[in-house]
């Protein structure tokens, strides 16, 4: 039974929420204009009929690391068990299931050099039933990160947005080297990024003082931020598919900027490989995808070839959730 649409309190919310993840339901209701309880009932309906959940994420280039877009041709008896065992590891973010369901996308931030070699040139050049392994490293993001789909509904008025959104971060003179007290931390947001600062404090055995000046300061640097977790096909995008689009060099950063721009457009890279900026978009219809292939894709300059895949499943958005 097809769970009803939201509405645009439920798009206010899911767009107050996409700005600041961590914002109290008392200062998203003053802004909304409605009471604490009906933004808490209506989290709550969101969490039920689409998958509303707010996660912790960091971004890997300020940690000085790389991430990669992995692509699995394979035999189709083993793919969903394929991507099952990538999405339970700690350090995939999104793993999909395309083309059919004989090729798995997965996207990676390894931790350490020997990680990414264990996974890309050991354990899965040794699966017989993975045909192909291509391994492209991401260069550069034009769209994505803290930046989701949200941002671009304008749910929420330009004044709304701005008494949300968290202060600007700090600039970094250099890397910082994360201490176990914040992995201890991020640990448990990236389980729950609206984990309460007590039950942070009892999760990870830090006073509540502690807490609360790490986290200021992991977002304040802007090493640390939320991301909102739903389901595409309850807010009307049905059809999701993976562009490799070959761009000639020079034009490289004027296509994935105006990509960027795209209200299609979930994610944008540039990276390593034959084609050289990947995006991955959401449309209600194929006749919607083909118009979009056609018209806004086909109207840029210096792009050379694309190639399409269709998104059979989402085996992993952010977090892993085999029972749903």
């Amino acid at each position: 039974m097809q769970s009803p649409s939201p509405d645009a309190l439920d798009l206010k919310l899911l767009h107050a929420l996409q700005v600041d993840g961590r914002a109290p339901f008392s200062r998203i209701a003053e802004i909304l204009g409605v009471s604490d309880q009906t933004v808490a009932r209506r989290f709550r309906k969101l969490r039920t009929t689409a998958g509303l959940r707010i996660v912790g994420m960091t971004d890997e280039s300020l940690l000085g690391r790389q991430s990669w877009i992995v692509r699995l041709r394979c035999t189709p008896d083993v793919a969903e068990q394929l991507a099952n065992a990538l999405a339970r590891r700690p350090d995939t973010s999104h793993v999909d299931l395309i083309s059919g369901g004989t090729e798995v996308l997965c996207a990676m931030g390894a931790r350490s050099r020997q990680a990414r070699d264990e996974l890309l040139v050991d354990r899965l050049q040794r699966t017989p039933q993975v045909i192909s392994v291509s391994a492209h490293c991401l260069l550069h993001t034009f769209y994505g990160g803290p930046l989701g789909w949200l941002d671009k509904t304008q749910a929420l008025e330009p004044g709304q947005e701005a008494a949300l959104r968290p202060s600007c971060s700090e600039p970094m003179a250099a890397r910082i080297a994360l201490e176990a007290a914040d992995e201890a931390l991020l640990a448990v947001l990236r389980r729950d990024g609206r984990a309460t600062f007590s039950e942070l404090q009892t999760s990870t055995g830090q006073s509540e003082s502690a807490v609360k000046r790490r986290l200021e300061r992991l977002r304040s640097t802007g090493i640390l931020y939320f991301k909102v977790q739903h389901d595409r096909e309850s807010l009307g995008h049905g059809i999701s598919a993976m562009l490799w689009l070959t761009v000639a060099p020079s034009a490289l950063d004027a296509v994935g900027r105006k990509l960027a721009e795209h209200q299609e457009v979930r994610f944008a890279g540039a990276t390593t490989g034959q084609a050289n900026l990947l995006a991955t978009v959401a449309t209600s219809s194929t006749s919607e995808l083909y118009t979009y292939l056609s018209e806004k894709i086909g109207g840029l300059d210096g792009v050379q070839a694309v190639e399409t895949a269709l998104t059979l499943r989402h085996v992993k958005q952010l977090t892993y959730e085999p029972s749903r």
